[in-house]
């Protein structure tokens, strides 16, 4: 049996670290932990103040002006989107139409719409994209005075709900879009994606039919004559319509929606206005360069008779003489 030897606590020492990762951890690790570890803390003021305030939010989007958790906020920036995108809209008045009114509106509209699509040579058209809705009339016209007086691109804010754009709408409330005399009682709009004289017309023989813009006949479309499809336009007045940025009547609507033929009759319209143009102003230039011809070759002939008279007159003289 080996002998024991017999330690005092005192004479124990332990070589191994407390930590036991650290017999794995490189030379230049270790280092570097030291020298974060010793290195000094802040200034008591720096910590407390900084010398630059800390933004809370991108640059490019500013807080709103509002908080846009709110639904009145949600459709101030639905109207904004509407009105940027929708080139042409129809504004009506309406008075309390239920929602089987509405149904049967928005049921021939779609059917008048296919139609027009046809017409036109396209499967998936204007009519598609195009839409009838009830909007707030005191938020839309906020949000119209943003989208006509406020340029999102000339200032540092991004999005139409910012301080930046109340202020702009704020400091421009004296300025006039041209819809204020028809943003007056409830509202509904239509819009359309494109500018489409065929479909302004075809929504308007629906939704206000003329003499210019007769209603469908009951044998071709018998329901349209429905109780409820009647009883709903009855509670529709047409009161003009917003084209490209620019306010029109509505006999102003009712010219757009007489256009023959769509955008390709307007375009033709107006080459055939330049074409007019062209051959007038063809037939004024040459009429001037004639007539300064004409003035040229009378003086030029006046000049030649008062030669010869002249000459005629010498010889009469020099035979008088001999």
């Amino acid at each position: 049996m080996p002998p024991r030897i017999r330690l005092r606590p005192s004479q124990l020492r332990f070589t191994t670290s407390p930590n036991p990762l650290s017999q794995w951890t490189c030379q230049q690790c270790r280092l570097a932990s030291l020298a974060s570890a010793t290195t000094p803390a802040a200034p008591i003021p720096q910590m407390l103040a900084s010398d630059t305030a800390i933004q809370h939010y991108p640059q490019t989007q500013p807080p709103a002006y509002k908080p846009p958790q709110y639904r009145k906020s949600q459709l101030h920036r639905q109207y904004q989107s509407l009105l940027r995108s929708t080139p042409l809209m129809l504004l009506f008045q309406h008075n309390n139409l239920k929602s089987v009114e509405w149904m049967g509106i928005r049921r021939e509209l779609a059917t008048a719409f296919a139609k027009a699509d046809t017409e036109l040579g396209v499967e998936q058209g204007v009519g598609e994209g195009s839409k009838v809705q009830i909007v707030q009339t005191g938020i839309f016209a906020s949000a119209l005075k943003v989208v006509e007086f406020w340029d999102p691109l000339g200032g540092e804010a991004a999005h139409g709900l910012s301080a930046e754009a109340h202020k702009a709408a704020k400091r421009n409330a004296k300025l006039r879009h041209g819809l204020e005399p028809l943003l007056s009682g409830p509202i509904a709009v239509l819009t359309f994606p494109d500018v489409s004289p065929a479909h302004v017309k075809a929504a308007l023989s629906i939704l206000a039919p003329s003499k210019q813009f007769p209603a469908p006949k009951r044998r071709a479309n018998p329901g349209y004559y429905e109780a409820g499809v009647q009883n709903g336009l009855q509670k529709l007045m047409f009161l003009g319509a917003r084209v490209e940025g620019k306010v029109f009547d509505a006999e102003g609507t009712k010219w757009v929606g007489s256009i023959e033929g769509g955008m390709m009759g307007l375009r033709g319209q107006l080459v055939a206005m330049l074409q007019s143009l062209g051959g007038s102003l063809t037939s004024t230039l040459e009429a001037a360069g004639r007539s300064l011809y004409v003035t040229v070759e009378g003086r030029r002939m006046a000049l030649d008779e008062e030669g010869k008279s002249q000459d005629e007159g010498e010889d009469k003289s020099e035979a008088a003489k001999q």
